[in-house]
């Protein structure tokens, strides 16, 4: 386990998840472009800038909204001196391009680098239960392992390349984004039937048709009127044209992925700034 450990973007995942690794009892130096004091969780130090987390950080894990931010933050790590870091851990859905690329960039500065998203959500963040898909260095995941468990309950070592991590987090997002779609539709037809939602999905939960819209997003946020997943359509949108760009680089299938992308691109454009499950009621008014 690294004697302090970095964590940049303290965003609605990450904030959640740097306050679990504190509390897990590492020494957390945290860093947000956006403002880092009032986002800063209890246990963590206040730094000032990314060269003053580089400058005592072995270890800095990075939760960041795309790609591009993470390649200029991979960047920037790459020219600091003095350097305390060795191992950059990226937790962002950034694609595989892009996790190659900050591999690339970090490697000739001497750093290693981890390809590992995280999926379950802002509630996963806060009960550290989140999934890690760690790509790199087997060693590495290993000797972080206490500060995964610190806000992770599922973690798998799924390859040693960079990408591949990105890989099963985008296919894995453009099904949950399948579910969410299909599960809309098909409620608003059962209630079109008369049917009652609550029986509806109490019925399809213990039935074939059972996915993680229905056993989580709808009886929790559209059947109690929050829509309150704590996932932008906006992010969701960004990471299903994602997995649609690498199915189509990679020649395989993308019939509906097509489909779901033009949907979810529809949606965000409808409803900017708004949570992922509020689908259904975009859906409801395409009737």
């Amino acid at each position: 386990m690294p004697n302090t450990v970095g964590f940049i973007g303290l965003g609605q995942m990450g904030q959640p998840m740097a306050a679990n690794i504190a509390a897990g009892g590492a020494r957390l130096v945290v860093f947000d472009k956006a403002g880092t004091a009032e986002r800063a969780p209890e246990g963590a130090t206040s730094a000032a800038s990314l060269a003053d987390v580089v400058a005592v950080a072995e270890t800095i894990f990075l939760s960041l909204p795309d790609g591009p931010v993470s390649l200029a933050v991979a960047r920037e790590i790459a020219t600091i001196s003095p350097r305390a870091t060795t191992l950059v851990v990226d937790l962002s859905t950034i694609g595989p391009d892009a996790a190659r690329d900050a591999a690339e960039i970090l490697s000739g500065a001497g750093i290693g680098y981890a390809d590992a998203p995280v999926s379950g959500g802002a509630a996963g963040a806060k009960s550290g239960t989140i999934t890690v898909m760690w790509a790199g260095s087997g060693a590495e995941m290993t000797r972080h392992q206490d500060i995964l468990n610190s806000f992770s309950k599922n973690q798998f070592h799924v390859g040693d390349s960079a990408g591949q991590g990105q890989a099963l987090k985008i296919l894995n997002n453009f099904l949950s984004a399948t579910a969410m779609a299909a599960t809309s539709e098909a409620v608003l037809y059962g209630l079109s039937e008369g049917l009652d939602m609550k029986t509806l999905l109490d019925v399809v939960n213990v039935s074939t048709g059972q996915n993680t819209a229905t056993r989580d997003k709808f009886p929790e946020r559209v059947l109690t009127g929050t829509f309150d997943a704590g996932f932008k359509t906006a992010l969701l949108a960004k990471d299903v044209r994602l997995y649609l760009a690498n199915v189509n680089k990679g020649n395989t299938p993308g019939d509906i992925a097509t489909l779901i992308s033009a949907l979810w691109d529809k949606c965000d454009n409808a409803l900017p700034g708004s949570d992922f499950t509020r689908i259904y009621e975009f859906t409801e008014k395409m009737k």
